[in-house]
């Protein structure tokens, strides 16, 4: 996966898109994205041998676990753009001081901090897509590499986008993007904006030291 990111075509059927669907048919839309914990049917569809966590073992191998999911809908009605940027952080369970992890944030009354780098590196992200993404409907669009970049301060963003290009993730129903966790990744408002649901989950196989652990799912 050299260019940090690679597209699943198809990976879900229809009983399978159908059966993620159900099982977070129950959560609001109204929000950009809503942060997914103790979600009891959408667990064994992202364990490794689930039909999510399938894919992420394919790169990972069998050890690999889901350590955070979030749920986006861009609509007409939460139709936002997002700059480029890296995901930095990461959920946990609790807040434990440990050196090298920091600055700490609560989002959706969840405990997240900013791990060192390599734990970053080791990590992938999948993208189920549960509708259409033509690239009138907001793709991600990533910068093939940029995550052998390291850690990019925001100064050097822009130099490096430049450097890398661009690539638009665009998807059908059912397809599933993998990345490189730290690449860096972009979004547009959706010119034609209809439903745009994605299930965003990131995986692990490593512990976290100094008695921090993984919030999963």
């Amino acid at each position: 996966m050299r260019e940090g990111a690679q597209r699943f075509s198809a990976a879900l059927d229809a009983s399978a898109l159908k059966a993620v669907e159900s099982a977070i048919a129950d959560l609001s839309s109204d929000q950009a994205g809503f942060r997914l914990h103790g979600i009891v049917p959408l667990r064994p569809l992202l364990i490794a041998p689930g039909l999510v966590g399938e894919v992420a073992a394919s790169v990972l191998g069998e050890a690999c676990r889901p350590v955070r999911a979030i749920l986006f809908d861009k609509n007409p009605t939460t139709n936002w753009s997002l700059r480029w940027h890296q995901d930095r952080v990461i959920a946990v369970k609790q807040r434990i001081e440990v050196e090298g992890f920091g600055p700490w944030t609560i989002k959706s009354g969840l405990p997240h901090v900013a791990p060192p780098f390599e734990i970053l590196a080791g990590m992938i992200t999948l993208r189920v897509h549960l509708d259409p993404v033509p690239v009138t409907n907001a793709p991600l669009i990533i910068a093939p590499g940029s995550h052998r970049l390291g850690r990019i301060s925001e100064s050097e963003v822009s130099r490096a986008v430049r450097q890398c290009g661009t690539m638009a993730c665009l998807a059908d129903a059912g397809d599933i993007w993998l990345y490189a966790t730290p690449i860096l990744h972009a979004s547009e408002a959706a010119l034609k904006p209809e439903h745009r649901r994605v299930l965003q989950v990131d995986y692990a196989v490593a512990d976290l030291p100094g008695g921090l652990e993984w919030l999963g799912v």
